[in-house]
């Protein structure tokens, strides 16, 4: 099938006024494994254009808060939302957190997180890789025992040792390729369920 940048989802995104088609990955994450609840707290990590924390938003409800950190910014305005851009690498997150009036730990953690790809297969696999551990360490360092993380990869080699690593944080790993995926691309999504104590 020919590469259609305006697809179903894309058009589906746009009349149902989200920021993009990429929450549709996450919905069906999200309606296959629970993810979300009223009241959590959410952290979405690479949160720019913004439709994950919209979708995060309505499914945490007014009682619940999302931060999105993205190095681009974001538009979209939520009434439950803070988004700062910065990269994540030079953030110290504990005076991120105090200074917006979260208290870690959280609830739910997501990642878009993707690199600037080069279409060199290797490279942007390779930092992919990177951004996937990145997150995974953040994961691990501020969400709570019992609690849910969600993590874009592109496929490779690594993914092997990348799920072990989640295996040391998880009790439930799996990984999915959701619908809305576009058929070429090499994206799939891991979960982690169920954070160890």
């Amino acid at each position: 099938m020919s590469y259609n940048p305006r697809d179903r989802f894309f058009l589906k995104a746009k009349k149902e006024n989200f920021a993009a088609r990429s929450v549709y990955k996450l919905q069906e994450i999200d309606t296959k494994y629970r993810i979300f609840r009223s009241g959590q707290v959410c952290l979405d990590l690479g949160c720019s254009p913004g439709s994950w924390s919209q979708y995060a938003s309505q499914k945490v409800g007014e009682r619940g808060r999302v931060l999105g950190v993205d190095l681009q910014p974001v538009t979209v305005s939520l009434p439950n939302a803070v988004f700062i851009e910065a990269d994540l690498r030079d953030l110290k997150l504990e005076d991120v957190f105090r200074e917006h009036g979260f208290e870690p730990p959280f609830d739910v953690v997501i990642s878009d997180m993707a690199p600037k790809t080069t279409g060199i297969k290797f490279t942007d696999q390779a930092r992919s890789m990177e951004l996937c551990e990145l997150a995974l360490q953040t994961a691990s360092r501020f969400l709570k025992p019992g609690g849910a993380f969600v993590c874009k990869f592109f496929e490779s080699g690594d993914f092997a040792a990348l799920r072990k690593q989640f295996q040391n944080v998880f009790r439930k790993v799996e990984f999915v390729k959701p619908e809305s995926t576009r058929s070429m691309s090499k994206e799939i999504f891991f979960v982690g369920l169920d954070k160890k104590g």
